[in-house]
């Protein structure tokens, strides 16, 4: 962000800040449209029964863990990578 003036730089950082709330409600949505259509299908009631209660919460832990281990390896491939350069950037010198 060098070279933006004080203002430029608060518009840029508003975007990015809108830009991840849009990709944070877009994951969420699917998430909840992911697990409503997987586990709920009886709508004679207003209340989930047991087994859609059960259905929903090892949906949505099953899609944290996957979040989080997919996080975990694009750090570890994230660091191999730079690591790769930098060793590439030492044998040019």
């Amino acid at each position: 962000m060098d070279g933006l003036t004080t203002a430029e730089t608060r518009e840029l950082e508003q975007r990015m800040q809108k830009q991840q709330m849009k990709v944070f409600f877009g994951l969420f949505s699917n998430l909840v449209d992911h697990c409503f259509m997987s586990c709920v299908d009886d709508f004679t009631s207003k209340s989930l029964n047991g087994r859609e209660s059960g259905c929903v919460t090892r949906c949505v832990q099953k899609h944290m863990a996957l979040s989080q281990r997919l996080s975990e390896r694009f750090q570890e491939h994230n660091a191999q990578m730079t690591q790769q350069q930098q060793q590439q950037q030492g044998s040019f010198r």
